[in-house]
């Protein structure tokens, strides 16, 4: 970007006849020629609180002390608008309170354009913010259709389907005219303006053109150091050569110094101040490798490629204040002097603190020492002290004279050799720290801190890790650089900083901690130092103990993180930001959060290296030297300095400041609102310095800048003056359309506005002027997006007025209905909305309205029933009427009030379980209780009831007829008689709700049923009527069943009313509720009810009473007489029956049984020959000939089919895979002693099974998982047999045919093939953890399910293998090679990865489940344990309290002490007479024990114990 220049302001100067190259004579010359369409020039005026000559007087004051240096207007930018602007937008309290110096170092850098403006608001501190989220929009819940409900066998899906009429509701509308077409007030902007521009967009447009370095080129500084450079230059016009640049220094002076031992000083006005070393008496020097300008600027330390140090006084530059020049190993051997050696470059050299005298200096020979430079009765007197590195044991040969190198071996560089070294400078705070004067040196292997007072010591030393030293290049690649304290702003550091600084008593800001930042390679490292005190006790010299304050320092390491290459430079822009050249470019970094901030390209290789004319001796090579750029890049307050081999330039970090402000020159006032928003709510990329981290602070500041924004378009876009400026005229004279950018002013403000969270500009002033203007139609146009996206809700009640009345005048009540939804209910004028929704029949609006505006919850009940009435008039009159009296028309018009009459059910069932409709959101607690409340009273009362209460009020009749007689419960009983499925899911999902657990109400669980009841007794009640109110009885009588309690002779009128209903349609209804029923109640007619229950053909239940009552020829009919039960499924049933009866009859068929077999002989026959003969054979196989003759004389292919069942049986497995009996196939295989022919029909059917699945999930459609289910359970049933089999096999000794190995492995190789052949066709989400699927994906649910499911397969089969891997047959970690080597090669096209990532999610799972059955294992030894120790712990206690009986039978009659029940189940009954259990018994102290009849009379009393 170097180089560029506004041409917009060109244009400007060129206007008034001014010439673009500026000087320092034409400050008062600056043109007042102000284009009027200019957006720039015109916000100066609006933002402008007043007269500004008190600012200007102060400028021209500073001006007169130093002026600003001069650059060339045609490259550079001139920013004397810019910054009057900054000025005026974001106010006098945003300039930077920084040092006084760094005003002056602003005022200096600035262009003498117009009046001689400064740089007056420099933003140099921000910090970062934070997310804003959006508002949540309601959704809508759709509804169920009133066919599939609660009270049917199969329970539907929590989602319900839309109703028609309020379908186009659930979407969200962009109106038509929304538009996308670029647009700008300003004829000189370059940039565009959408309308309804998203957050992401306007970030991305903005970074196509975001500029974040401004460069400026020093031509004045250029024109000194590289024109006329070379020798033969100078000597061709008589002029001493200062030679070609090799570094730099700029911290309040710029210096230069050359490959002629030279160094060139500037002031900031480009002036050449001196040149240091142009004596030209003295002796050639050799070139300049380092430089150190001192805190106060009088000062330059120069370091020489021969090893040598001066020291120059600015004000006598000609010849070095001091010389340091460098020493031999000799002089250091002697112990004489200490210092460089001839040859060493000097690579780093700095002033401690503030003295000038005090020098520490660095070479490239690893040494490094400090140097004091006083002087003692007017001589001087060098004092050196080395404080790093080792002298070499040999000195190299000396430079001659007037060379600045010589040809010589190329150096290696060792582990010794000093990157960097920077010594603490003083800061604008004092600090604890700075009395230490620390330096710290880095080297490729360590960091080293040393302080020099108040004695030197090393205080702190971090060796380099070894994964830091990646390759030999990144090796030797190291910076750093300090930051000294400094006073800061609150405002300008994050909350963590602001907790450690010390605020002075008078209220004054922080101060900040010194930091350093230093690299290796890539990495950055950030260390915090501070200083603690500790109390020592010290004993003076008359032995007195006096306690001493000493300071320690105390060094922070507070981050690490990394640039994206290796870094060549370092500097620190301000306290939180630091810069870092890599060769590709300079990166910007966040010191708080270490994370990048900034990124610009740039050639590092473009700027000056002071080593490489070593190359061409050959001591460095050419990579080396060309990345030594570090002397090259500068930083003084905020600005960066580059030393280029062409040239120097000067840059600064664009700010957010500067970023609104390029907006705001080009007159893109919409891109300048939307940026500054996208700062608010912490959207915006790129630097955020400056800015609070505070929320509230950061509104503060924001948001009043937005306001102003807003607020200056706005009069901007409506002035006059912008409508007879020239952006309304075209080339061929026509005028241009600005409609497109009145649309985006109102979306671009209203953005603004939700980020503010203030709307009142934008409904009251900015609304206004567009009303004014006659185009308010644009404002609400773009107003509506955001109200429909849910984005924008509280509209004032007169804008919601005009928006609505706009789509009713045009009949878009889609339109009208959208907008009510989506709006605050307190916005919406009832009056208006009320009538538009009934005219228009919207009746989700209408509900909206009264429940959520007018929290009225009966009102949209009578707006319904009435056409719940409506319908059953139209239905009554079309059963009267003939036939050909019917009208199309009428049936088409009484369509639309059926689907809206249905909204009542739903809005019914989300009130009475506290949601609100259509979006289901919960209400208020005491809302909720109170609708509740009013609703059960209004539906379940037993009469009609006056609405709306009151006076005024009119019956809520139901009857068809006006004069019709109404009933007792008359709105129950109207919604039931509509569609009584729907009502009674309503109720069900009621039930539910703990409103109805308080008895004490009038309306319960128990007043609704007898409700139902009573209604159920009316003689002229529908067949459907009947059939779901015994449903939802009967399913909810056993569910809530201490809350329902009937006499049990309506539970048997309820029953027998389930078993006698003819509907066919309603039978597996029916019967499920008759199974809920019969769990509760069991009925005391139990041979009419089976009797009913045959009739209405609920086999399952019979079947379940015969199977209990071990009634087996019953129980056979079942399955015969079942028509719904499929016919494979036939014959398996009766065989089992068979089977049972057998058992249960001492292995022989019950002779009822069989004549009820022969009996159905025809039934069987009908479904099966085959079959038939089979199960006659195996069962009852002397009524072959019976079976035969039944089949009848003219039907031989049928007699030939049984006789060839008969006598060539098939093959079992055949039989079974006809029917899909996989394991029982694998099974009899095994059987028949081939384990290894099972397990490949395991396989063959696990492939099967497998591609099922997944055709299944692929198809994706209603009957997938069904189908994955099925597939699922037949695998389980594969998998359990061939576990079965190959544990069996495990247990015998392993035959020399297979082994047991191989059994396991083709187990295993099939299981995994199956997993990822399903796999293969699932979603990468679906294939990770569970958390990880998404909950609104149901076929990413199913896969993960699916697939889960399989892994658990090979998981139980892991399981069972560990269980004998004991055993030497069989060694796991083989096996499982064998198994990831055949997988790899195995058919499919699964990739690595996808394979390797299974097998490690198998691994992973097999061995979480050993761990948690260790864990459960550990457990429950420990309870065991717990439990054994206070059970012998009772044990031992009891038999401490008496004597113990040796042997558990009587000592005189030998009986045991048993009952006689356990005499009798002994082997070989028992001896002697059985006495019972309660006969009193007697312990000896011997241990003998007798019964009291058989105690010897030799035993005295005190002998013997009782025991009863």
């Amino acid at each position: 970007m170097n180089g560029t220049h506004d041409n917009n302001n060109v244009a400007l100067y060129a206007s008034a006849g001014e010439d673009p190259h500026l000087s320092d004579t034409d400050e008062d010359n600056a043109p007042d020629a102000v284009i009027m369409g200019d957006y720039s020039a015109r916000f100066e005026e609006l933002m402008s609180d007043g007269d500004n000559g008190g600012e200007q007087g102060e400028d021209d004051a500073d001006d007169d002390e130093e002026e600003g240096f001069v650059y060339d207007g045609v490259d550079a930018d001139p920013t004397g608008g810019y910054r009057e602007q900054l000025r005026q937008v974001l106010g006098a309290d945003h300039e930077e309170d920084e040092l006084e110096e760094e005003q002056e170092v602003e005022r200096s850098l600035v262009h003498e354009v117009a009046e001689n403006e400064k740089f007056a608001a420099t933003i140099e501190d921000e910090a970062a913010l934070g997310n804003g989220s959006p508002l949540r929009s309601p959704s809508s819940r759709p509804y169920l259709h009133p066919t599939i409900s609660r009270l049917r066998s199969v329970t539907p899906q929590p989602s319900r389907t839309s109703s028609a009429a309020s379908g186009a509701t659930l979407h969200s509308h962009l109106h038509e005219s929304a538009s996308v077409v670029p647009s700008h007030f300003s004829a000189l902007s370059r940039s565009s303006s959408i309308t309804n521009l998203s957050a992401n967009e306007a970030s991305a447009r903005d970074e196509l053109v975001r500029e974040i370095l401004r460069w400026t080129q020093l031509r004045v500084v250029g024109e000194h150091i590289y024109a006329g450079q070379g020798p033969k230059t100078s000597a061709l016009f008589g002029i001493q050569s200062s030679g070609s640049p090799t570094v730099m220094a700029a911290n309040g002076l710029i210096c230069v110094g050359t490959d002629s031992g030279r160094v060139l000083v500037f002031d900031f006005k480009q002036t050449l101040k001196c040149v240091c070393g142009s004596d030209a008496s003295g002796k050639p020097f050799s070139p300049v490798t380092s430089l150190a300008l001192s805190f106060d600027h009088t000062y330059v330390a120069v370091g020489h490629a021969a090893g040598h140090v001066e020291l120059y006084d600015l004000r006598s530059p000609k010849a070095p204040a001091r010389v340091v020049p460098p020493t031999t190993l000799a002089a250091v051997a002697s112990g004489r002097q200490e210092g460089h050696l001839p040859g060493s470059r000097i690579v780093s050299v700095g002033f401690i603190a503030g003295r000038h005298t005090a020098l520490v200096s660095a070479d490239d020979c690893g040494l490094a020492f400090y140097h004091s430079l006083g002087k003692v009765l007017f001589v001087d007197a060098t004092d050196i002290l080395r404080i790093l590195g080792k002298y070499p044991e040999e000195e190299a040969p000396e430079i001659p004279s007037g060379l600045g190198h010589r040809f010589r071996r190329r150096k290696t560089r060792k582990p010794a050799t000093i990157l960097s070294m920077v010594p603490l400078p003083l800061g604008t705070a004092a600090h604890p720290t700075d009395s230490y004067n620390l330096i710290a040196l880095l080297t490729p292997i360590k960091l080293v801190i040393v302080g020099l007072k108040p004695s030197p010591k090393t205080w702190y030393r971090r060796h380099r890790e070894s994964e830091e030293e990646v390759n030999s290049k990144s090796r030797f690649k190291g910076t750093l650089a300090w930051f000294p304290s400094v006073t800061v702003g609150s405002d300008l550091t994050s909350s963590p900083e602001r907790d450690t600084k010390k605020t002075q008593a008078n209220g004054a800001h922080p101060t900040s901690t010194p930091m350093l930042v230093y690299t290796w390679g890539e990495s950055m490292h950030l260390l915090r130092v501070s200083e603690s005190k500790i109390t020592q006790n010290v004993k003076d010299a008359k032995g007195k103990v006096n306690k001493v304050e000493v300071g320690r320092i105390v060094f922070e390491e507070v981050g690490t993180w990394t640039a994206s290459d290796d870094i060549l430079a370092l500097q620190w822009l301000n306290v939180n930001q630091i810069i870092v050249l890599t060769k590709i470019g300079f990166e910007i970094h966040d010191v708080r959060t270490f994370k990048l901030v900034e990124r610009e390209s740039f050639d590092a290789w473009s700027l000056v290296s002071p080593t490489l004319s070593h190359t061409t001796n050959g001591t460095i090579t050419y990579s080396d030297a060309v990345s030594e750029v570090a002397h090259s890049v500068r930083v003084y307050k905020g600005k960066i300095f580059l030393l280029g081999q062409h040239g120097i330039q000067v840059g600064t970090l664009l700010t957010w400041a500067d970023r609104i402000l390029h907006f705001v020159e080009d007159g893109d006032f919409l891109s300048a609102i939307d940026l500054t928003r996208s700062y608010l709510v912490g959207e915006a990329p790129g630097n955020r310095n400056g800015l609070p981290d505070d929320p509230e602070r950061l509104k503060s500041v924001i948001g009043q800048k937005l306001r102003e924004l807003m607020v200056a378009s706005a009069q901007y876009a409506f002035s006059e003056d912008r409508m007879r400026d020239g952006t309304h005229v075209t080339a061929d004279g026509r005028g241009v359309d600005r409609t497109v950018l009145f649309e985006g002013l109102v979306s671009t403000c209203a953005r603004a506005s939700m980020a503010l969270e203030d709307f009142d500009f934008f409904f009251e002033d900015l609304f206004q002027y567009y009303e004014n203007s006659g185009i308010s139609g644009i404002f609400l146009a773009q107003l509506e997006p955001f109200m429909l996206n849910g984005d924008i809700r509280q509209v004032p009640p007169r804008i919601t007025q005009r928006l609505i009345a706009l789509h009713a005048e045009v009949n878009r009540s889609d339109l009208v209905e959208k907008l009510i939804w989506h709006t605050d209910p307190e916005c919406l004028d009832v009056n208006q909305a009320i009538p538009l929704c009934q005219q228009y029949h919207l009746y989700d609006a209408l509900i909206y309205i009264y429940t959520r505006a007018i929290k009225d919850y009966l009102a949209p009940v009578v707006e319904l029933m009435g056409l719940i009435r409506r319908v059953h008039q139209h239905r009554r009159q079309r059963a009267n009427s003939s036939p050909t009296s019917m009208n199309s028309t009428d049936e088409k018009s009484i369509e639309p009030v059926i689907l809206s009459a249905y909204k009542v059910y739903p809005f019914l069932a989300d009130t009475l379980t506290g949601l609100t409709y259509p979006s289901e959101e919960p209400l208020p607690e005491d809302e909720a209780f109170e609708a509740k409340n009013a609703m059960y009273e209004f539906l379940f009362f037993g009469h009609s009831s006056v609405w709306p209460a009151g006076e005024g009020g009119k019956l809520v009749l139901t009857a068809d007829e006006d004069s019709g007689v109404e009933p007792t419960y008359p709105y129950a009983r109207l919604l039931l008689r509509f569609d009584p499925e729907a009502f009674l899911h309503t109720l069900d999902l009621a039930f539910e709700d703990a409103y109805l657990n308080d008895k004490t109400r009038k309306v319960n669980r128990l007043v609704i049923t007898k409700i139902l009841l009573e209604i159920l007794a009316t003689p002229n009640l529908s067949p459907e009527e009947r059939t779901f109110v015994h449903i939802f009885i009967a399913r909810n009588v056993p569910k809530y069943s201490q809350f329902i309690e009937l006499r049990p002779s309506t539970l048997n009128n309820i029953l027998i009313g389930l078993a006698e209903d003819p509907d066919t349609s309603t039978r597996e209804d029916r019967q499920l509720a008759a199974e809920f029923l019969l769990s509760a109640y069991t009925p005391h007619e139990s041979e009419r009810i089976l009797d009913l229950f045959k009739e209405a053909g609920f086999y399952r239940i019979l079947r379940s009473w015969y199977r209990q009552g071990q009634q087996w020829p019953e129980l056979l009919m079942t399955f015969l007489e079942d028509e719904d039960l499929p016919r494979r499924d036939v014959f398996p049933s009766v065989h089992e029956v068979l089977v049972s009866a057998k058992r249960v009859n001492k292995g022989k068929l019950p002779d009822n049984v069989a004549i009820t077999l022969r009996q159905s002989l025809p039934d069987l026959l009908d479904v099966n020959i085959g079959n038939t003969a089979a199960l006659i054979n195996e069962h009852i196989p002397d009524c072959h000939e019976a079976a035969l003759g039944a089949l009848g004389p003219d039907y031989d292919q049928e007699r030939f089919v049984y006789l060839q069942r008969l006598l060539q049986p098939p093959q079992k497995q055949d039989e079974d895979d006809e029917y899909e009996a996989y394991d029982a196939v694998v099974w009899l295989v095994d059987r028949d002693g081939e384990p290894r022919s099972a397990l490949t029909k395991a396989d063959a059917f696990d492939q099967q099974l497998s591609t099922r699945i997944a055709e299944a999930i692929v198809s994706n459609d209603d009957k997938s998982q069904d189908a994955i289910s099925r597939s699922l359970h037949k695998l389980e049933g594969v998998t359990g047999t061939s576990i079965a089999l190959c544990l069996e096999r495990s247990q015998v000794t392993a035959s020399t045919e297979f082994t047991l190995e191989d059994l396991w492995f083709q187990l295993l190789s099939s299981q995994i093939d199956c997993v990822q052949h399903v796999a293969s066709c699932c979603s990468l989400e679906a294939l990770g953890p569970t958390e990880g699927v998404p909950t609104d994906d149901p076929r990413a649910q199913r896969e993960h399910g699916t697939i889960s499911a399989l892994r658990s397969l090979v998981h139980k089969t892991f399981s069972a293998l560990m269980s004998v891997s004991s055993t030497r047959a069989v060694s796991f970690p083989r096996l499982f090679k064998r198994l990831v080597s055949s997988a790899s090669t195995s058919k499919g096209n699964v990739s690595k990865g996808t394979l390797y990532t299974e097998f490690r999610t198998i691994l992973t799972g097999m061995l979480e489940s050993f761990r948690s059955e260790g864990d459960m294992l550990v457990i429950t030894k420990h309870l065991v344990d717990r439990d054994v120790a206070d059970t012998i712990r009772e044990l031992v206690a009891e038999r401490d309290k008496g004597w113990a009986p040796a042997r558990g039978a009587c000592g005189g009659c030998g009986s045991a002490f048993f009952s006689s029940k356990t005499l009798e189940d002994r082997p070989g009954g028992g001896g002697g007479e059985v006495q019972p259990e309660s006969e009193p018994v007697i312990v000896s102290r011997t241990g003998a024990i007798y019964h009291t009849r058989c105690l010897p009379s030799e035993f005295s009393t005190n002998q013997v114990v009782n025991v009863h």
